[in-house]
């Protein structure tokens, strides 16, 4: 009597070798050289100036065109690391007006840290543990402690660089979609702050030869100013208030 053969189990896939990676770490490198020389015209705000009634007229021609370009930009310019991405925010926003704007660049946005998170996940986790583990293993530490607050209070604090954030969590062990609702709501105010910076854009000639001040006036730059400073300190005057209550005698 025969017995049925065993179910095969599936072996995990082998990570990939050193020279691979190498390989791998040197196409994410092109792709962000030939994105930054695609689109760095584009981020000079006197040679958009020149076309704009031309960009404005396309946009009402061909709007899904335009959201899934401006859409797949954003997010390979983010998760490339290419430097622009605040420029472009104002851009977009004057460009699209401030509920489109905020919608897509928010989705956007988030699709792109994610890409720069499972880039640094998969290509400089390996090597930055085979030698800075310990300080890693500490920082781990203190992520699982604080749990998914931590990612949001840095996503809060404008001075700390978007593009750190991404590469430095993608060497820890927080699950990526963790990493992605967390993002999508921690940049969200400030995603609404630089929207409706854009949206208040005149015209790009009038941006292009005044600057950010031919758009926002003294006491609007003061009161945006004071938001952001805000939004920094809401995460740690919340954690304050929620470890009062927690120690509080019921």
């Amino acid at each position: 009597m025969t017995t049925p053969n065993a179910p095969e189990t599936t072996r995990p896939q082998p990570a990939p070798t050193g020279w691979k990676k190498a390989w791998l770490l040197g196409l994410v490198l092109l792709m962000a050289v030939a994105c930054f020389i695609a689109v760095r015209q584009y981020f000079d705000i006197a040679y958009l100036a020149s076309f704009e009634q031309q960009l404005k007229s396309f946009y009402v021609s061909n709007p899904v065109i335009v959201l899934a370009a401006a859409f797949v930009i954003y997010a390979l310019v983010t998760g490339l690391s290419v430097p622009g991405a605040s420029p472009m925010t104002l851009v977009m926003a004057w460009f699209l007006g401030f509920p489109t704007a905020l919608v897509l660049i928010s989705f956007a946005s988030t699709t792109g840290a994610t890409i720069a998170f499972l880039i640094s996940r998969h290509l400089f986790r390996d090597w930055i543990e085979s030698r800075f583990g310990d300080r890693l293993e500490k920082f781990n530490e203190a992520l699982e402690k604080e749990g998914a607050f931590y990612l949001f209070t840095l996503r809060l604090i404008p001075l700390v660089p978007f593009f750190v954030i991404n590469n430095v969590m993608g060497l820890t062990k927080i699950p990526t979609r963790t990493f992605w609702w967390v993002s999508q709501l921690g940049m969200l105010a400030g995603t609404a702050i630089y929207c409706y910076a854009g949206s208040r854009i005149p015209d790009l000639q009038a941006l292009s030869e005044h600057g950010i001040g031919s758009v926002l006036n003294r006491q609007q730059l003061t009161q945006i100013t004071i938001a952001l400073v805000l939004l920094s300190l809401f995460p740690i005057a919340a954690k304050k208030i929620i470890a009062v209550l927690r120690t509080k005698p019921a």
